[in-house]
């Protein structure tokens, strides 16, 4: 069992003593903006219809991308972390987020449903097998769905690992006030002190309403708390109705401990730990703290444990970058 520990080239800089040899001495990027070849519906149960789209090489190595979460979708960006001339990458806006339909709809809407409908995709577009990759809520879909489908998968690539216990949920709603005092007396500045025992439910009665600016305070409660660093780029705007379909869906999943409780991924390892998988983690990720990559690593120690030091939850810090293409990289030859 061992762990990696990368850093990007500032934090190199600052300090030499810790970049041995054998760690790169260029950070890599993301590739250039690509549009997609193919897109479309696909339908699947319950009266969901989901948004999928393929990018980069139509002969390529298949990729699924699974977004985070729970109610986020697919964004261009996200296309970047493969190599075009390579992979054929597949990305799809998981039931009631981004472009699938009905937006925000709840109903027959769970992670054992989603786990199907990645596999009913894969089977749609005639892949036979493919890389996982995924973040976050990515990371505990992507762990789900090998639970169920391993055979179907060459390899996993995973981010700030969420597993979607009790523990972790606390961190996120009330111990990580710690570290994040102002975003947490924003997220609670509109609940009595009754509601404050359960943020979650006051918040989803408020956006079940309606409540758009409810949805706006909620939403940027995470975001707030994504990074190591703050952006320094505005959000860019989002309609009322994305912004209520995504904290609807959130919750939808968050009061209900992502329907995991029942069979704890933790216990599910024995069925996938053939895989090859690769572990990225952020040192100072508020969102998803490392001691659940950690504990997910102490009972897969056949899978790679990269920690990036000088990073967060986000994607899209600098470290984590060079971390995720790394490790699309690493993953060229298995195909």
């Amino acid at each position: 069992m061992w762990c990696t520990i990368i850093a990007s080239n500032a934090w190199k800089q600052q300090h030499p003593y810790f970049a041995p040899e054998h760690m790169a001495t260029t950070a890599h990027t993301l590739y250039p903006e690509i549009d997609p070849f193919n897109q479309g519906w696909l339908e699947v149960s319950g009266g969901h219809r989901i948004y999928f789209e393929e990018c980069g090489n139509p002969q390529g190595a298949p990729v699924v991308f699974l977004h985070g979460g729970p109610g986020s979708g697919c964004n261009p960006g996200q296309r970047r972390f493969f190599d075009p001339t390579h992979y054929r990458v597949i990305l799809f806006d998981q039931r009631g987020c981004g472009r699938s339909l009905p937006l925000g709809l709840t109903e027959a809407n769970a992670t054992q449903l989603l786990v199907e409908d990645i596999d009913q995709l894969r089977t749609h577009l005639g892949v036979d097998r493919w890389l996982v990759f995924g973040g976050s809520w990515g990371s505990t879909l992507a762990l789900a769905y090998a639970s169920r489908h391993a055979a179907s998968i060459t390899g996993m690539i995973l981010r700030g690992i969420f597993l979607s216990r009790h523990s972790e949920l606390e961190w996120f709603l009330h111990s990580v006030k710690q570290f994040f005092p102002e975003a947490w007396e924003n997220l609670v500045s509109p609940l009595s002190e009754k509601e404050r025992q359960d943020v979650m439910g006051a918040y989803k009665t408020r956006i079940d309403s309606g409540n758009v600016a409810a949805a706006r305070q909620w939403n940027a409660y995470e975001s707030a708390i994504m990074s190591l660093l703050p952006s320094a780029t505005p959000p860019r705007p989002v309609e009322d109705a994305v912004t209520l379909a995504r904290a609807r869906v959130q919750l939808h999943y968050l009061m209900h401990q992502c329907f995991l409780k029942e069979t704890p991924l933790l216990s599910q390892v024995d069925r996938f730990r053939h895989l090859p998988a690769i572990i990225i983690q952020g040192r100072y990720d508020m969102v998803c703290p490392p001691v659940t990559a950690h504990e997910l690593h102490q009972v897969w120690p056949e899978a790679e444990y990269v920690v990036v030091p000088d990073a967060g939850h986000s994607a899209m810090e600098p470290g984590i970058i060079d971390a995720l293409v790394s490790a699309t990289e690493q993953f060229k030859p298995m195909r």
